[in-house]
């Protein structure tokens, strides 16, 4: 199945009628890219979450012949939420666009599917693995098979991998690896150098504010980023994108 020759068209929503009915027979593997409109600090755009999927989407594409979906650039934001331009969607809005979406794919006979999300918050990622479990029950079986095969992540599951090697053990929101990946792939949105920042949240406490514990609105060390980590994060996550890939087309 893997492709790497002449892929031809990589959006699904570049593909023809026939074309996409043709994808679908080949049974080609589609990436739904997911990210958040959420603030990443003074040195990060507001669509940080967004710019890395869709970009480790179409270069795992560019190596695989796989599909890109359309993204879908809204999430669940909790603790950034009341910073300003941060835009956060209802729990059941994103189960139902993530649903819809995933029972289309699959009534369009593309029934192997990675859900990629930039924006790796609890509450978001627990909408999309449940309205991917809807569909697969749904579904159902074909043959003593799983109809469809659904995999949910975030793209961050496999740049952390990398942060006790290139960033502190602590770093996340906006810190050295979103710097990092945002300089190798949009160095034009880098606003600025970005301030160092550690903060604790209460354990189990629900707080009304919760910016007020993490005021720069980052938790690591963004001064420490380089386009040179960003580029070996990027190319870790696209490898192992690219294995998803190749898993689901067994």
């Amino acid at each position: 199945m893997t492709n790497t020759n002449n892929p031809g068209h990589l959006w699904l929503d570049e593909l023809s009628t026939v074309e996409a009915a043709e994808a679908a027979m080949q049974g080609r593997v589609v990436i739904f890219p997911i990210g958040s409109v959420e603030e990443h600090g003074k040195h990060l755009p507001l669509g940080t979450d967004s710019v890395q999927p869709e970009y480790v989407a179409l270069e795992a594409a560019r190596q695989t012949g796989c599909l890109v979906a359309p993204p879908f650039r809204y999430g669940i934001v909790n603790a950034a939420r009341n910073f300003p331009g941060s835009l956060t969607i209802q729990f059941n809005t994103l189960f139902n666009v993530a649903k819809d979406i995933l029972s289309e794919l699959s009534r369009n006979g593309f029934n192997r599917i990675i859900v990629l999300s930039g924006h790796a918050g609890s509450s978001h990622m627990v909408a999309l693995r449940l309205a991917a479990q809807k569909v697969i029950y749904q579904n159902g079986e074909e043959n003593g098979k799983q109809r469809t095969r659904i995999m949910v992540l975030s793209d961050y599951d496999f740049a952390e991998e990398l942060s006790s090697e290139l960033a502190d053990p602590r770093d996340g929101h906006a810190g050295t690896i979103e710097t990092s990946r945002v300089m190798a792939i949009r160095p034009d949105l880098i606003k600025s150098k970005g301030i160092p920042s550690n903060y604790e949240m209460p354990r189990f406490e629900v707080v009304l504010h919760p910016e007020q514990y993490f005021p720069s609105g980052v938790l690591g060390d963004p001064t420490a980023a380089t386009k040179e980590k960003g580029q070996k994060i990027n190319t870790h996550v696209i490898e192992q994108l690219v294995k998803l890939v190749q898993e689901l087309e067994k």
